[in-house]
C-alpha cells in the first residue's frame, strides 16, 4: 500500500459522513467547503484517494449524477484551485 493509501484509511468516517450528508441534501456549497477543509488539513493526493475508493462508491447513481451536474454547471475547475 502507497503512503497515500495508509494515510487515506487512517481518515475516519467521521471525516467523510458530514460529504455524504451534503451530497444527501444537494447542497454542493457546503460539499465544497467540507472538500476544501479535507485538503487543507490532509493533502490533495489523499482526498483524491478518499473521494475515488471511499465516497464515490458510496453514492447512488442519482447522487452521482448530482454532483458530476454541480461540478460541470462551475466550470472545469482544479482542485489545486480550490486550495
Amino acid at each position: 500500500m502507497t503512503t497515500i493509501g495508509t494515510a487515506a484509511t487512517q481518515i475516519p468516517v467521521s471525516k467523510i459522513i458530514p460529504m455524504l450528508m451534503a451530497i444527501n441534501e444537494r447542497d454542493y456549497l457546503q460539499f465544497k467547503k467540507l472538500e476544501k477543509t479535507f485538503v487543507t488539513q490532509h493533502s490533495v493526493e489523499v482526498w483524491q484517494d478518499i473521494f475515488n475508493f471511499r465516497l464515490l462508491p458510496a453514492l447512488d447513481q442519482q447522487s452521482k449524477k448530482w454532483l458530476l451536474q454541480a461540478w460541470c454547471s462551475e466550470g472545469m475547475v482544479s482542485l489545486h484551485d480550490v486550495i
